[in-house]
Order: C-alpha cells, then structure tokens, then sequence
C-alpha cells in the first residue's frame, strides 16, 4: 500500500469523515433555517397579535363612544412614552384629523368595515439629529362615518434580529463544516495510523516474520482490541510452527526405535529357521509394533484435526454419567496393576462439549496415571462444580512433574527422562490440552501430595459450566 503525507486522503476513514461532514452541514443548515424561521414567524406572529388587540380596541371606542371617543383614546396612546405604534386618523376627503403622517402612506379600503394589512416605512424622530427610517407593518379600515383609521407599528427592531440571526447562520454553518471537516481529517489521520501499524504487522507476517507483534497502545478502543487477538493468532501460530518442528524431529526419534525393532524382528524371521509356535511369535509381537506405530499416527491426525478445529461437535450434557462409566472401566485395570483406585463424582456436571473427546482426554489422563504410578500405589478421580466451572481432578501417586518441566509436558511428544523406557508417543498430555483448548478450558499440572516431600501427580482439567 502506498503511504505518504496524504495517503489518509484514500482511506474509508476520510471519506467517512467527508460524508459526515458534509450530512452535518445539511443538517445544520436545516436545524438552523427551522430556528430561523420558527424565530421570524414568533416575531411576526407577536407584532400580529399586537396589532390586532390595538385595532380593536380603538373600534371598541369609536363604537362605543363614537368620534369623540375615537380621538381622545387615540390623543392618549401616542402619549405613552416609547410606544411602538404609530397612528392616523383621516376624513373621506383625506383631511388628517389626528396622526404621524402627512399624508397618508397608503390607499385605504373602499368597503366599510374591512381591514387592510400594509407595510410601510415611518420616520422616527432622533434628537439632534435627521430622523430616521425604519420599517413597520399596520392595519388600515374604513369606519362607518366613511373617516379612516390607520394604525401601525414598528417592525425595525425584528428586521434587525432577522438580519442577525441571517448573518449568524450564513457564518456559523459553514464554520460548523469547516471543524467538522478538521475534525474528520485528524480522526481519519489517527485511523490511518493505527491500521497503518497493523498492515505492517501483516506485511512482516507474509515476509516470513512470526516474532513481529502489533503495537496495542493501552486504549482499549476496537484498533487494541483487534491488535490484541492479531497478536494471540500470532502467538499460537509460532507455537504451531514450533510446534511442527518439533514434531517432525519427535517422530523420527520416537518412531525410529520401533521401526527398528520391526525391521529387525522381520530380518530375523527372514534370514532364520522357525517353527509354527516362534513364528507365530515373532507376528505377534511385529503386529503389537504396527500398533504402537499407527496409534501414534492415529494420536498426531486426531491432534492436527482439533488444532484446525475440524473436530469437535459441542452439545450439552451431564459428564457425571461418562465418569461414572470410566471409574468403572479403570478400576479393575488399577486393581490388575496393583493400585488402588478411588472416585468421588459430583452432581449436576453440565458442559457444553464432545462426549467422545473428553471421555478420550479423561481416559488420557487415568492411563498415564496407571502407567507412572509404582505397585502398591493410588490413584483418584474427583469431579466437582463451582458456580462457573466443572472441575476434573486425576491424582496419583507418582513420581510427578516438577514445576519447571510441567508446561513442556504438554508439548507434543515431550517426554520425561525418566519416563523414556515406557511405551508411548508422548501425545497424551498434548491431546489432554488441546481438547481443554476447543472447550475454552484449561488443564493445570499440581504436585499431588506436598508432605513429607512433593510427590504424585494432580491434574486439574477445569470446563465452563454450562447452566
């Protein structure tokens, strides 16, 4: 991906930022021509209404008390300091009887009766000074003598107000999409950057770099997040190529012994002379190898499906029953070996799981249990739940792990010094941790008893609990 100074410009992020800024000054423009016009229409509305009340008022007086009347509530209002209105009273034949004007400013009604609204300009008398012009709206009827009576008020004062909040919203609205734009650009810059740090990640990543990890800035915002579990995929990835490596060094040398102990047998048996009851030995004894053999090829193909997440069909059940049922399987075996075995299985073990891979992990750990546990020894198997895991505990008595090799024992075909002259892969752990791995569990290797000194092996293999 190209980069530069301006490479935001191209980004989704930016013409995000330039979408929105653009909606936001659309509707800015409409919230403010709406309050424009809310504002103008309250201004008019109010200059109505006093117009109105004013009009009819003086015809209230002319009808009440006539011309007289008339005349002296009209001497008497524009007397009242600071009045807003302005009035003129005119016979038929355009004499001015009482008023401001000197001539009437517009043409009045023909019919009696009928108000007529107007706009007009009036001056306003300014001391010291020429008066002024200023803006004014009325109402103008012909009363029934045939005489007409204007009456008007200033409406300079609202056009000013107009003419300011005209110019506030023609300045503010483009001011508004102005930061708003500013806005979109430094946050589209920042977005740029962070997914900039993560396209280096992956382009280290494609490059064959496994070691490089994205930046995570402590923000917690979704960039973090998504570094974050960049990063745990990248973890698990060079474990798995670690991992596959060491596999492939493991199967050489573990399969190597076997193989030669076949090829050897089958020499024997080739080059020799044997009767039916040693020939049937030596097959024996070669199909107990083949066994051996494609069972820790049978024990890599099943590990290899769950890493890839083919296997695994999660539903949920009680594991109470499937212990029980291993309890039942095993004791006997221990009791053949000379061990002795006790089970302590809880109520209500809900998970959300394969039955056949935990039965598998499970049967795991009891083997290796049976295996590495000397004559005259015991071996336990505890379930229990707490109010959000279901807990497994193995225990024996055993040599155990010491605490520095117990996370290598979960490695593939790791396996103890001391345990190289048993029989197995060195995959059982593995398959143990993988399968707690799918069920977003995990398995916890402890010393078994700590007095007098730490001996026997406790592994803890703790589910979510499913309610």
């Amino acid at each position: 991906m190209k980069s530069g100074r301006f490479a935001f410009v191209r980004t989704t992020t930016f013409r995000l930022a330039l979408v929105y800024s653009v909606l936001f000054g659309l509707f800015s423009f409409l919230l403010l021509s709406y309050l424009f016009q809310a504002t103008v229409g309250s201004l008019r509305a109010e200059a109505d209404q006093r117009l109105e009340a004013e009009m009819g008022a003086l015809e209230l007086a002319y009808y009440t008390g006539g011309m007289e009347r008339l005349e002296q509530s009209l001497i008497e209002r524009a007397l009242v300091p600071g009045a807003p209105f302005r009035y003129q009273l005119e016979t038929p034949d355009g004499e001015r009887l009482i008023g401001d004007f000197p001539n009437l400013p517009v043409t009045p009604p023909a019919t009696v009766g009928d108000v007529s609204n107007v706009s007009l300009t009036i001056e306003i008398p300014r001391p010291g000074a020429e008066p002024g012009l200023t803006e004014a709206e009325g109402r103008i009827v012909r009363l029934p003598n045939g005489n007409v009576l204007l009456v008007a008020i200033e409406t300079g004062e609202r056009g000013r107000i107009v003419r300011r909040i005209t110019q506030a919203v023609t300045t503010a609205a483009p001011i508004g999409v102005l930061l708003a734009l500013i806005g979109g650009i430094f946050i589209s810059r920042y977005a740029a950057r962070r997914a900039e740090q993560l396209t280096r990640t992956t382009e280290a990543v494609v490059a064959g770099n496994l070691y490089v990890r994205a930046p995570v800035q402590g923000s917690g915002d979704e960039f973090d997040r998504l570094a974050t579990h960049l990063n745990t995929m990248l973890e698990k990835l060079e474990r798995l190529m670690a991992s596959s490596r060491h596999t492939g060094d493991s199967i050489a040398h573990d399969l190597r012994s076997p193989l030669s102990r076949l090829r050897n047998r089958l020499e024997t048996a080739l080059l020799g002379e044997m009767n039916t009851e040693t020939a049937r030995e030596t097959l024996a004894h070669t199909v107990e190898e083949v066994d051996r053999v494609l069972a820790t090829f049978n024990a890599i193909l099943r590990l290899s499906r769950l890493d890839a997440g083919a296997e695994g069909r999660l539903v949920r059940f009680d594991m109470r029953e499937m212990l029980l049922e291993l309890a039942d399987l095993y004791e006997p075996a221990c009791e053949d070996a000379g061990l002795k075995f006790e089970s302590e299985i809880g109520h209500n073990l809900f998970v959300l799981g394969d039955r056949e891979l935990l039965a598998q992990a499970i049967s795991n750990l009891l083997d290796n249990a049976i295996k590495y546990t000397p004559e005259n020894g015991s071996i336990s198997l505890e379930a229990m739940r707490t109010p959000d895991e279901i807990i497994i505990e193995v225990s024996d008595t055993g040599p155990g792990i010491s605490e520095d090799m117990r996370e290598r024992a979960k490695e593939r075909f790791f396996r103890l010094d001391e345990a190289r002259t048993q029989s197995g892969s060195g995959l059982g752990l593995a398959l143990v941790d993988s399968v707690a791995d799918l069920h977003k569990g995990e398995i916890e290797l402890l010393w078994a008893h700590e007095e007098p000194e730490p001996f026997g092996l406790k592994t803890v293999f703790s589910l979510p609990r499913e309610r």
